[in-house]
């Protein structure tokens, strides 16, 4: 995507010193199209600009925020390498949203953070792009953000990313693992490969066994591989949500299955989860195989295939899996709550 941009030509100090404000204003209103696709009804416009300004939904009664940030990691390095920028900002997205729709939050509005030692117009549009595709996806308002141009703090085509977003859930109706109990399933909805976790690792292997990202893993080369961008879980989540409350969710990010599920697991109870419930990507094995890790590394390190796992009642997982599916997300039941004293989560 290319954006034709003019500067003044006369240079200011500030352009001599590296920063281009003239240069950066003209890209954020080449991308109001991107943002205004992404609206709410309940925005409210405001010509400040300063920061973003939002109601609350109707039909709450005793409406409680919700928020959350993260950023993209290491996979960044990956992006940098390839030339691929027009997915990180879906990748953005997405882990901010999965982050507060396990509450049971509908995700309301969005910021971005792009930091960079020098603006790239196709760069940065192609990264806006992406970050607009997401909030479209997880039906959030990309309500503002901030471009911020430091010479010195990146090397060249280099950038940095963060994001934040605000969701809302009624009280009566925050997940937060309270009423989880023993013979309770666990059901996980399938990862669309890495995600966004564990990349230090990866970019590690990858340097160790001088791999290059040309590989073919499966009919797919490394680079696609690891640049698909992580799964946004919020719609099939809330199409569950209109039907069944799950007694609670956890979002597999850094520290797998053993240490996102046990977060949401009551004290004296534990998830029993069979391995074999569900089908690992090849692209895991792949990377087992390359570096000789450990099974229990790999649980502890990626998603291995489970981006989302939702614990209900018995009766309730025909219908998750159903939803889930309905959004061509895989769906597979892979374990049950059990007594247990001292380990929360147990694979076999």
């Amino acid at each position: 995507m290319t954006t034709n941009l003019q500067t003044s030509p006369q240079k200011s100090a500030y352009q001599d010193a590296g920063v281009d404000v003239t240069l950066a204003d003209q890209m954020i209103r080449s991308w109001q199209p991107k943002f205004a696709a992404t609206a709410r009804a309940e925005r409210i416009e405001s010509p400040l600009g300063f920061g973003g300004l939002m109601e609350v939904p109707d039909g709450y009664d005793n409406p409680v925020l919700v928020s959350g940030t993260d950023g993209v990691g290491t996979k960044l390095k990956i992006a940098f390498e390839t030339g691929r920028h027009n997915t990180v900002g879906i990748d953005l997205v997405a882990m901010c949203v999965n982050d507060i729709i396990v509450y049971g939050a509908e995700p309301l509005f969005f910021l971005d953070y792009l930091a960079t030692g020098q603006l790239d117009s196709e760069i940065c549009a192609d990264i806006m792009e992406g970050i607009a595709a997401g909030c479209q996806q997880a039906k959030a308002d990309l309500i503002g953000g901030e471009t911020a141009e430091m010479p010195g703090m990146y090397a060249k085509g280099e950038y940095d990313l963060a994001g934040f977003c605000v969701g809302v859930v009624e009280k009566k109706n925050i997940i937060d693992g309270r009423q989880v109990a023993e013979g309770d399933v666990v059901i996980g909805l399938a990862s669309t490969g890495f995600h966004s976790n564990g990349f230090s690792l990866i970019r590690k292997l990858l340097a160790d066994n001088a791999l290059s990202l040309t590989a073919d893993i499966s009919g797919r080369t490394l680079a696609d591989v690891l640049m698909t961008p992580t799964a946004i879980y919020v719609r099939p989540v809330l199409d569950i949500l209109a039907v069944e409350l799950p007694h609670a969710i956890a979002h597999i990010t850094g520290g797998g299955l053993p240490g996102n599920l046990s977060r949401v697991i009551p004290a004296g109870l534990g998830a029993r989860i069979k391995a074999d419930a569900w089908k690992r990507a090849p692209e895991f094995d792949w990377l087992q195989q390359v570096g000789n890790l450990s099974e229990e590394e790999m649980l502890q390190t990626f998603n291995c295939g489970i981006g989302m796992a939702l614990i209900a009642a018995p009766q309730a997982a025909s219908s998750i899996r159903q939803i889930a599916e309905s959004h061509n997300i895989q769906a597979e039941k892979i374990g049950a709550i059990v007594r247990a004293a001292d380990r929360p989560v147990m694979i076999e």
